[in-house]
């Protein structure tokens, strides 16, 4: 047995020779959203930011094509003989919502699956290099300035509990805190300017703010006698357009310095 793969990108409807628009109608006809009884799919699901199709050794499908949430189609596939394994790479800009995967022998339906491609993103923690050394912070930041920096960064931790991959592409702090977010330049993520959260994954995003820098008057910072006030951690999604929040408390004391003073967060 020859476990063949096979690798395609998206392709528009204006680009598509094969495909005709009976293969169209025939998945309509089926109902959008309804799965047939076949099992000529093994597989079905999103891996990392593609699109994994899987087939059994002995199959009749020579096309795959998958229908996108608005019914346009998003990619064909023609089948070799041999081929097991079809990988569509869906990507960090494709529309959330419904997909229709159709398995085609010729030009008659096969099998075809509903996937939910969507992701959904939420902001688990936020902390400091003095309270999180276990953080990868030299990995990050490195070089002459990383301690200096790291004490001055924080860390933003997410989760993608949805079922499609997730592009950060903004971070920002703003409230109670030394730097506010008036004075930020850039989309405040260091390092890797797009931050990708794949379906179910946990990550770490680092930033290139300097939120806890030394506190210049215009926001709060650390006290001997201490000092109390709230932030917000914002992030930008690219795939929803959606701007995911949380809100956290924050403690400063033990000193005037920000390189010696105790500073607590806990989420609200």
């Amino acid at each position: 047995m020859h476990d063949k793969n096979q690798r395609t990108r998206r392709n528009t409807l204006a680009s598509l020779g094969s495909i005709t628009l009976g293969a169209l109608a025939g998945c309509t006809s089926l109902g959008f959203g309804q799965n047939t009884t076949s099992d000529a799919f093994t597989k079905v699901a999103i891996e990392g930011t593609d699109l994994v199709i899987e087939l059994p050794e002995e199959t009749s499908i020579d096309h795959v094509n998958v229908v996108q949430p608005d019914g346009g189609l998003f990619a064909e596939n023609e089948i070799a003989t041999g081929v097991q394994r079809v990988t569509i790479e869906i990507g960090t800009s494709y529309d959330p919502g419904e997909y229709q995967v159709i398995g085609l022998d010729n030009e008659d339906v096969i099998d075809q699956r509903t996937l939910t491609i969507e992701p959904k993103l939420e902001i688990l923690d936020v902390g400091l290099y003095r309270n999180n050394p276990d953080k990868p912070w030299d990995e990050v930041y490195g070089g002459k300035e990383a301690e200096r920096t790291k004490n001055a960064e924080v860390f933003v931790e997410v989760e993608n509990t949805g079922t499609g991959p997730e592009v950060i592409t903004e971070l920002r702090l703003s409230g109670d805190i030394p730097n506010s977010a008036e004075n930020y330049e850039g989309n405040g993520i260091y390092g890797e300017k797009l931050a990708i959260v794949e379906s179910g994954a946990v990550s770490n995003i680092f930033s290139d703010l300097l939120p806890f820098a030394i506190d210049d008057g215009s926001g709060m910072g650390c006290r001997v006698d201490g000092a109390n006030g709230e932030f917000v951690v914002a992030l930008e999604s690219g795939v929803t357009g959606d701007q995911i929040t949380k809100k956290f408390e924050v403690s400063y004391s033990g000193s005037d310095s920000m390189s010696d003073c105790n500073i607590s967060i806990s989420p609200i």
